[in-house]
């Protein structure tokens, strides 16, 4: 099946947009408009969080505009997932061009025709686009520059995470060299404006980077809000608690695991509203727990250390 090259091709993450999913979006619009000369215009399915609006900005790049309706003849990259969970309701009626993508295969994508899919196990969908796009990265503007190594260290921890690869690395260390970007201050500019949720309501921040995933016979949507001032989520805890019931009942989903990650220290705080959270932890990481919260300590990671270790 050939492709219409006047067709616009739209590119697009996960709900709930991150630093990765929005600007990978960014990264392969640039890459197919200015280098492979086809017509693509980058969206989100939502509001990017405050890091990735943070990083745009930085850039001077514009925020993508929200994807509309999807219609059937629409021609589309899907990038930073492959789960249709997290997609529009209709993602397989679209014509599914590529998928570019750094997560563990879900399922449930149907295809019109064979398509393209790059699946690597390194830390950022960004990270895989740098191998795609090749020898003409060395010619990419600044700002696309700048946009990759920003996913780099966000999906990293800035290296925290047990998911960076020495390819993450070498390609952050090569990208701040060109860019002349100290790595640990830029790096710590873009935490901070993640750790800024001073503007979000209890069920935004609860929905703000999360996943739904089933355990057994019970769906939980598992929310981790990565930080380097924990103590403003948790001065939070029990309006956030309170919560939790209302959004779970909203999202059709049977619980809302919050994790919030300490950057700096490198782990995480599990809040446990009752007792089935309760019992999913102490299987889950071996502990036991007699308050409303529970550190792990070494946790940072949802898909290698969280979404694995979930059990009922």
């Amino acid at each position: 099946m050939q492709t219409n090259r006047t067709t616009m091709i739209k590119i697009f993450g996960h709900l709930a947009p991150d630093t990765d999913a929005t600007c990978s979006a960014v990264i392969w619009a640039w890459y197919l408009n200015d280098v492979r000369k086809k017509p693509a215009q980058a969206f989100v399915l939502g509001e990017p969080n405050s890091e990735a609006l943070f990083v745009l900005k930085r850039w001077g790049m514009d925020v993508p505009a929200l994807l509309g309706d999807l219609g059937g003849d629409d021609e589309v990259v899907i990038v930073d997932t492959n789960n249709p969970g997290e997609l529009p309701a209709n993602i397989n009626d679209a014509n599914i061009a590529e998928v570019i993508d750094h997560h563990a295969l879900v399922g449930g994508l149907k295809t019109k025709s064979p398509i393209k899919i790059t699946v690597r196990p390194v830390a950022s969908t960004a990270t895989v686009m740098s191998w795609l796009i090749g020898r003409d990265l060395d010619t990419a503007p600044d700002a696309i520059k700048g946009l990759i190594l920003s996913c780099v260290l966000s999906d990293t921890l800035e290296f925290r995470s047990p998911t960076t690869t020495p390819t993450d690395r070498t390609l952050a260390a090569k990208l701040a060299g060109d860019l002349g970007i100290d790595i640990p201050a830029y790096a710590a500019e873009m935490f901070a404006a993640k750790s800024d949720i001073s503007h979000l309501s209890d069920g935004e921040l609860l929905r703000l980077d999360s996943k739904k995933f089933d355990v057994g016979d019970k769906t939980f949507r598992i929310s981790v809000l990565e930080t380097t001032a924990p103590a403003v989520v948790m001065d939070r805890k029990a309006s956030l608690m309170t919560s939790m019931k209302a959004v779970a009942s909203e999202d059709g989903v049977d619980e809302i695991l919050l994790f919030v990650v300490d950057i700096l220290r490198e782990e995480a705080t599990l809040m446990i509203p009752n007792d089935l959270v309760k019992s999913v932890a102490e299987k889950s990481f071996k502990v036991a727990i007699s308050g409303d919260t529970v550190v792990l300590p070494g946790v940072v990671s949802r898909k290698k250390q969280i979404i694995p270790s979930l059990t009922l």
